[in-house]
């Protein structure tokens, strides 16, 4: 029977990481893009174009990842978006922007198919936190970011409260920089040496995903 993950933000430098070691871990891996995107992704073996902020295009997706696959193994919740700034620097917009990409993106995966993890009771949710949703000292220049993360914090202590007494587990990764090209050129002076990368996440996340003992797991 073949082990499903569903990527979503497949086409980022995180979410390639993640597709690759699933698959070399013998998954497949049905990855999701935005509508119109454009974004090829090779090692995946489906791909869907879903506007993850909008619920009734996930709702969508999940009947007909339903109708096509059935069970899942694991869902990466890796889609999201930054934006730096204090508090005087980010207006309402921002806000609700930075709530958008990295919150509802997460949210509205959840919740349509969290019944089909129940159903199976089996499946894990791997969510993406920040370490500038713990740290105000390190949140207080990306105030919007830091929000919209600190909601995906609060997201996984529900999910472990939803899914108590069954065998569907959840896990957040709460890294620090991550090491890409982007983020290099965004802040060249600082030690790269220091930031995790992104082929690390996906090794910690398929840990946390093929052990079953793991239980909502903060990694």
């Amino acid at each position: 029977m073949d082990r499903n993950i569903i990527v979503t933000g497949g086409a980022g430098n995180l979410g390639r990481e993640v597709i690759g070691k699933f698959k070399r871990e013998g998954y497949k891996v049905i990855a999701t893009v935005l509508p119109d995107s454009g974004d090829e992704i090779e090692e995946a073996d489906d791909i869907y174009e879903v506007d993850l902020t909008l619920e009734k295009s996930v709702e969508a997706f999940a009947k007909e990842y339903a109708y096509q696959y059935g069970d899942i193994e694991a869902i990466a919740l890796l889609a999201g978006g930054y934006s730096p700034g204090t508090i005087e620097d980010t207006p309402m917009e921002k806000v609700s922007e930075m709530i958008s990409l990295n919150f509802y993106s997460a949210y509205n995966m959840v919740r349509h198919f969290l019944p089909l993890l129940k159903k199976a009771n089996k499946g894990s949710l791997l969510l993406v936190g920040a370490r500038p949703a713990l740290q105000p000292e390190l949140g207080k220049t990306s105030v919007a970011y830091s929000l919209s993360k600190g909601l995906i914090l609060q997201l996984a202590d529900l999910i472990t409260q939803e899914v108590a007494g069954t065998a569907v587990r959840s896990h957040v990764f709460v890294p620090s920089i991550i090491d890409t090209p982007e983020n290099r050129e965004a802040m060249k002076s600082q030690d790269f040496s220091k930031w995790v990368s992104s082929a690390e996440i996906a090794e910690a996340m398929h840990y946390a995903a093929s052990i079953p003992s793991l239980r909502n797991m903060a990694f």
